[in-house]
């Protein structure tokens, strides 16, 4: 069996120690590429997506705990904000718990628009999957999910837009 399979634990999956930040880099890259693509149109592009989508799936209780979730500031996300409620997809209404903070809801043209943007972007990371085996697609999803889950539990205020922005 090669060397690959008999690996000791916690070290590194790449043939030569330092590529794995390649690898990771080329695929980011990709996606980052294709993400963007897919996103153009969006008010606010990326994030304005990113803000959208977790308004919808996460339905974060008040504005600051939806800015802790996406590591955004909350001056930045004052003004992706405004964008998105100028472009009619959000509502900033009083929060249930506290009526001084104020909850983000998704209009029906922001639910309609999300889910509209979220077929280009499933379209975008089939794009970007297309020279894997479906199974090995699946199971880098998986993979790349309990990896990031773990470096979130590590350092919780690591922002991947951060990351991103200076990939």
């Amino acid at each position: 069996m090669t060397e690959s399979i008999h690996r000791r634990p916690g070290t590194t999956t790449a043939a030569v120690p330092g590529d794995l930040g390649w690898h990771l880099g080329m695929v980011l890259r990709g996606y980052q590429t294709r993400f963007e693509s897919a996103v153009a149109e969006m008010p606010a592009g990326i994030r304005g997506f990113q803000v959208l989508s977790a308004v919808v799936h996460k339905d974060p209780p008040n504005q600051q705990a939806l800015g802790a979730h996406l590591a955004i500031d909350r001056t930045v996300l004052t003004y992706l904000l405004d964008a998105l409620v100028d472009a009619g997809v959000v509502e900033r209404i009083p929060a249930p718990a506290d009526r001084r903070a104020r909850k983000i809801i998704a209009t029906a043209s922001g639910r309609h628009m999300l889910a509209a943007y979220e077929e280009r972007v499933a379209a975008a990371e089939a794009d970007l999957l297309a020279g894997l085996e479906e199974g090995d697609a699946r199971d880098l999803g998986i993979l790349i999910g309990r990896l990031a889950i773990n470096v979130h539990r590590t350092q919780p205020g690591a922002s991947p837009c951060e990351a991103m922005d200076n990939l």
